[in-house]
């Protein structure tokens, strides 16, 4: 049996290139200027306007939802955040909004009289408002308890109820049909105050505006209505519709029918008398303590962009330059001074795994802040406060990540370990498993490989773990004391396999470079043809070579268990994040008591890394 008429959109199959259906509005705006008062086309601008802040009001109301740092404590349905799955079912939330532009244009040609309406008449807001209460609302409640039965629903509304996790996005992810009927709720009052000769352009778009305010409010899964309040006034309960009252309706189908005003349930006996207790209850907050937080920071001012606070679906893809980020630099660069003055870490999005809450916090820097000498005392300021106010809460590891480990800056996380030996919450720099990572590329019978960074952390746990193995290793460095102090940790038959070497040009000869310090295109000619560049370099290694292949940033897959997780890490693909990160999910997960700072323990890298796969972490390649 085929879907039902209107049950899913005619222009589902142009992607985003639906987005050209407004192009002949936009056309016509732009050939008749009209922008300007006097343009008789300037109806063509107003309305193209209020499409545009139609959709930042829900966009505004979706970043809102994922400020962790703002509204955790305040979330009313689960308290993960929004998977993969729903976000890319919601893709295309903003087909209404298309819909109801052409509707509207259809209706401006249809009735010239609309082209021409004042600014702003207060008769006809009045009558507008009188209308909604005593038209718009009970038509509304008849209307959705009509589509929760049988067919209507099975057919069309059980769409809009398949979302886990209420989001702003929620509202407008209904069918053509849907969104018809309530197209015409939503016109009817100003219809009829246009009629009557009191319309105005301040009407159209206030009327629409606090319609869709409202709208994105119910459903944003955070409760903003201070339970005082309601308390206090307890007719305020129903003259409007709380996010905790919405939430009620999706949890149980049969109940809280209404658009804005529960006063029609109270009437038409479907109001659910738990609404205000809950309400009460979510406005009051409860904390959700994370076992475990990766403590990450800015990587650059284009990175910063690629965040579940500024845009939920691009969050969901990896971290890529695109010509809406380019246009969108300055403003990313205000924040980024903004956040300079910032002085305190702060959540960013969450997941759930085995039973326990993820965090990703962030230290309010950028990478290059790292660089700056004068900043390092600050940045491990906030290293250790982020630390320290895990250790209060409760939360068991805090993974640092990135340059927030780095060797230079508070060697490996030791520096905080030394000044806190009561520390409760372990600290881990999750390197181990970036070792074991690096080192499974490696194909087996390799008998050389040419290491930079090689004195580094990584470097001397690679170098040390291969010559193990019996695998000659060129170390490049110019410190013949660094690399001495390596070679005497290796045991004394496997000590011969490590030679340092102090140009590239040693390696001209070797086909497996291990890149842990950036390779200039100069430095990249020394290598055959054919060599592959595995690295732990960030930022990762330029293509230079054509002749040449390239491996990625060591990174694992998380299991498939994982829950509520919705942002990519940085350039890595859905579900992937780096080893680091995943070293300190073992940790956590295998419930090891130590800290793992400083240097890595090569005797447990096989360790760690069979502990990954008993968890069900695989490989990101």
């Amino acid at each position: 049996m085929g879907a039902p008429p209107l049950a899913s959109w005619p222009w589902d199959n142009l992607g985003t290139y639906k987005y050209l259906l407004c192009a002949p509005l936009v056309a016509k705006a732009v050939g008749g200027s009209a922008w300007e008062r006097g343009s008789p086309d300037h109806w063509c601008f107003l309305l193209l306007l209020l499409f545009v802040l139609r959709a930042a009001t829900y966009h505004h109301w979706n970043a809102f939802s994922g400020m962790l740092f703002l509204n955790r404590r305040r979330r009313v349905i689960v308290r993960d955040g929004v998977d993969f799955e729903q976000i890319d079912k919601e893709w295309h939330w903003d087909n209404f909004l298309i819909l109801q532009l052409w509707l509207a244009a259809v209706a401006m040609y249809a009735f010239p009289s609309l082209r021409r309406l004042p600014l702003w008449d207060a008769r006809g807001a009045a009558v507008a408002l009188l209308l909604h209460v005593a038209a718009t609302e009970p038509l509304f409640y008849l209307l959705h308890r009509a589509l929760h039965r049988g067919r209507l629903f099975s057919g069309y509304h059980s769409l809009h109820h398949s979302s886990k996790i209420l989001q702003p996005s929620t509202a407008g992810f209904a069918t053509p049909l849907e969104i018809l009927a309530i197209s015409g709720l939503m016109a009817a009052p100003v219809a009829a105050a246009c009629a009557a000769g009191l319309g105005s352009a301040g009407l159209l778009f206030g009327y629409t505006l606090a319609f869709d305010f409202l709208r994105a409010m119910g459903h944003c899964n955070v409760e903003v209505f201070p339970g005082w309040l309601l308390e206090t006034v307890p007719a305020a309960r129903y003259l409007i519709g709380t996010p905790t009252y919405h939430t009620v309706h999706h949890t149980d189908k049969d109940c809280n029918f209404c658009l804005f005003m529960p006063l029609f349930d109270l009437l038409g006996g479907t109001l659910n008398d738990k609404s205000w207790e809950l309400q009460k209850k979510n406005s009051a907050g409860s904390d959700d303590i994370p076992g475990f937080v990766f403590l990450a920071h800015l990587v650059d001012v284009m990175a910063s962009m690629h965040s579940r606070t500024v845009s939920r679906s691009q969050a969901s893809l990896p971290c890529r330059a695109t010509p809406a980020a380019v246009l969108l630099w300055p403003v990313a660069f205000a924040s980024m001074l903004v956040m300079w003055a910032w002085s305190e870490t702060f959540p960013v999005y969450s997941y759930r795994l085995r039973g326990g809450l993820f965090d990703t916090w962030v230290v309010p820097r950028y990478g290059f802040h790292y660089l700056l000498p004068f900043a390092k005392d600050g940045i491990n300021r906030q290293i250790e406060a982020a630390i320290l106010r895990a250790d209060r809460m409760g939360v068991k590891v805090i993974n640092l990540a990135a340059l927030n480990k780095n060797e230079a800056l508070n060697g490996g996380g030791t520096l905080f370990v030394a000044r806190h030996p009561g520390l409760r919450v372990r600290v881990v720099h999750g390197n181990t498993l970036t070792a074991a990572v690096i080192l499974r590329e490696i194909p087996e019978g390799t008998a050389e490989v040419f290491l930079t960074g090689a004195t580094s952390k990584l470097g001397r746990a690679i170098a040390l773990y291969l010559c193990r193995k019996r695998v000659r290793v060129m170390m490049l460095t110019a410190s013949e004391e660094r690399f001495q102090k390596i070679q005497d940790e290796a045991p004394p038959e496997a000590r011969q396999y490590l030679v340092r070497v102090t140009k590239y040009q040693s390696a001209q000869h070797c086909k497996t470079w291990i890149a842990g310090k950036w390779l200039s295109p100069r430095e990249q000619r020394w290598a055959p043809a054919g060599t592959h560049f595995h690295q732990f370099v960030v930022p990762p290694v330029l293509r230079f070579r054509r002749d040449c292949t390239y491996g990625k940033l060591a990174a694992m897959r998380l299991p498939d268990d994982v829950q509520g997780l919705g942002v990519c890490e940085y350039t890595l693909e859905r579900g992937v994040v780096h080893a680091c990160h995943a070293g300190g999910v073992v940790h956590f997960l295998e419930g090891y008591e130590g800290h793992e700072v400083g240097a890595i323990d090569v005797d447990r890298i096989d360790v760690v890394w069979e502990a990954a796969l008993r968890h069900g972490l695989r490989p990101a390649c």
